[in-house]
């Protein structure tokens, strides 16, 4: 029987090192894998200043291929943004609520209704938008057509919402019932609660729902190449289509040869998108240090 638990423990041991360092390998991977495919586009083959400074993605063209991805990143980014400034505060509000204010049989409920929303597989969402969210949009606005950065930010921002209040009101119950405690016990009322005393001690974790959300929106594919009109252009205003880098490398990486210029250059919008991923969390770690520094102090 000892000898039995002898040789299991270091093979469990081994088995959980196993599975922590896979993961990292298949993160660097990936990682090499897309820049493998991108360097020689990236390395000598590719004007970088056109690539980053012109609007004009032209990769079919007779005359002169043209690989520019200004309108891209800037349809990527409108799309993001509206999303987010949708999302957030409906998000942290929902998650408030059923943490905070729900009763038990209604927060189970939400709960099991939030859980079916992430379900919801995003090619659904297309469908949504394109067939729901896009003649309302043109009744309720009068524009043209209906599939825009405004459609495309709103089928985004109901797709960040289940990640961002998952996440939230995990955040906000792992608080301890001390810190509501106290502040009941000072006269606070349950606004006051959340304002000053939840949200401070709970800041890390809302900051990670947050940038997860964001990384959902900027990593989305299927539901924006069927929600936003899918056109090259720099939006001027939310009625107008765009197209993002997401639906870009979807739409055209099967009409490609492997080991062509077009193929490369798709690659090469796969790194400025890790290369975006990467600093956005690398930024969130360096902020989420500094507040525990400044909690610690």
């Amino acid at each position: 029987m000892h000898a039995a638990l002898d040789w299991t423990g270091p093979l469990a041991e081994w088995m959980i090192r196993l599975c922590g360092w896979s993961a990292i390998l298949f993160v660097f991977a990936i990682f090499f894998f897309v820049f493998r495919e991108g360097a020689p586009m990236l390395f000598g083959g590719l004007d970088l200043r056109e690539f980053f400074t012109s609007p004009n993605w032209r990769p079919d063209s007779v005359v002169r291929a043209q690989y520019g991805i200004l309108a891209l990143m800037a349809g990527t980014i409108a799309v993001t943004l509206l999303a987010m400034l949708m999302a957030v505060p409906f998000g942290l509000g929902a998650a408030v609520y059923v943490s905070e204010f729900a009763g038990s049989r209604t927060k189970e409920t939400l709960k099991v209704v939030i859980e079916l929303l992430a379900a919801i597989p995003s090619v659904v969402w297309g469908f949504i938008g394109y067939m729901v969210l896009n003649p309302v949009i043109i009744w309720a606005t009068g524009a043209p057509i209906g599939i825009n950065v405004l459609n495309g930010g709103i089928i985004l921002a109901l797709m960040s919402v289940p990640i961002i209040v998952s996440v939230s009101e995990d955040a906000l119950r792992a608080v301890p019932d001390t810190y509501r405690e106290a502040a009941t016990a000072m006269g606070a009322s349950r606004w006051e609660i959340v304002y000053r005393v939840l949200f401070p001690a709970a800041k890390n974790g809302l900051l990670a729902a947050v940038l997860l959300g964001v990384g959902r929106a900027i990593g989305e594919t299927m539901a924006v190449l069927m929600a936003t009109g899918h056109a090259i252009q720099i939006p001027h205003s939310l009625l107008d289509p765009v197209r993002t880098m997401t639906a870009t490398i979807a739409a055209e990486l099967g009409e490609t040869v492997p080991g062509d210029e077009h193929y490369g250059a798709l690659f090469v919008i796969g790194i400025v998108l890790l290369t975006i991923t990467f600093i956005v969390n690398l930024s969130a770690d360096l902020v989420v240090k500094g507040i525990r520094g400044q909690t610690s102090d």
